[in-house]
């Protein structure tokens, strides 16, 4: 008995000292659940709205995993269903003290008249380049919102970028992509990217001419992994060790982006929330990378556990496969 209560202890005592997350399976959306080491909780996105209740259930039950029993935070990276449709049925399971967004939409429709119903009734804050998450434990930046990006170069960053004279814009994207928040979340000696669905114009603008940003040890695929975002003048400068894709099976997971990010340099692995059917065997992670390796998936999620020295485990929730990249 002595024995079970000491390793309870332990168990209980890494927890405080670590950063948890949760890349919540959303089938082509995004919900990514943080639990910072103070207890207090942050999700970004919550998925798609209908296919009854399944993404909010989803983050419930990752939730529950975690021991987290309300959302402190609830940012909003941009106005697309894929990411703000799951708010109604998410507040109907979970309580959340405060939502943050970009602000006033480019797009409109029912999706976005739900959340607006939503969301008055929550405490509510607009983010802002330069701005943060006040999520006690963790430093949350604000690196690009409303399709602006910060003016001066992060702690770390400020070096010039070689690869900004081999850029070629995209047409301009006129929707809700450009506008996405971006964040840089610290926790000690450990940074990770995630930067929403922020388009491939308005990632250049945070890596050139000069880096603003640094490096990081976790990098979150920008939009799914899809071929519109992620260039390379900025996955290459951020260095990640490791990657972790929330792609579908028919939606992201791009050869494009799935190249260049297993071009950059110093990555070790890319970790998959879906098999790409697009991608086909060659531009697909080994399968105990994947959480959910068939089409017909039953929404497993990846788990990283960031440790403040630099450290990052990740772990498979359906096979228990994990990996531990030490800096």
């Amino acid at each position: 008995m002595r024995i079970i209560l000491l390793l309870l202890i332990a168990a209980l005592a890494a927890s405080a000292q670590s950063l948890r997350i949760y890349a919540i399976d959303t089938e082509g959306g995004k919900a990514t659940l943080y639990v910072s080491p103070s207890g207090e909780s942050m999700l970004i996105d919550t998925g798609y709205a209908g296919f009854a209740n399944r993404d909010a259930d989803r983050i419930v039950k990752a939730a529950n995993e975690a021991g987290v029993k309300r959302i402190n935070h609830l940012v909003m990276t941009h106005f697309h269903a894929d990411h703000i449709g799951g708010v109604p049925q998410l507040l109907a399971k979970l309580p959340v003290d405060h939502i943050y967004d970009h602000g006033e939409a480019v797009e409109n429709g029912a999706v976005m008249a739900a959340y607006l119903g939503a969301r008055k009734n929550l405490p509510y804050t607009v983010l802002r380049a330069g701005d943060s998450v006040p999520v006690k434990g963790l430093q949350v930046d604000v690196v690009s919102a409303d399709g602006k990006a910060i003016k001066k170069a992060m702690k770390g960053g400020g070096q010039a970028n070689p690869l900004c004279a081999s850029y070629k814009a995209m047409e301009q994207d006129k929707g809700e992509n450009a506008h996405s928040l971006a964040l840089i979340i610290t926790f000690g000696k450990l940074r990770i990217s995630d930067l929403g669905d922020l388009f491939w114009n308005q990632e250049y603008d945070l890596a050139c001419p000069t880096n603003l940003l640094g490096t990081v040890d976790l990098y979150m695929t920008t939009h799914h992994g899809t071929k519109t975002s992620g260039p390379s003048q900025i996955v290459h400068a951020l260095h990640p060790r490791v990657a972790l894709m929330n792609n579908g099976a028919t939606k992201g997971g791009s050869v494009e982006a799935w190249s260049t990010l297993r071009q950059a340099p110093g990555l070790t692995d890319i970790w998959q929330l879906h098999y790409s059917n697009v991608g086909g065997k060659d531009h697909n992670a080994p399968e105990q990378f994947i959480a959910n390796p068939a089409e017909a998936c039953t929404g497993e999620w990846l788990e990283v556990t960031g440790l403040i020295d630099g450290t990052v485990t990740m772990k498979n929730h359906r096979n228990g496969f994990s990996k531990t990249y030490k800096r």
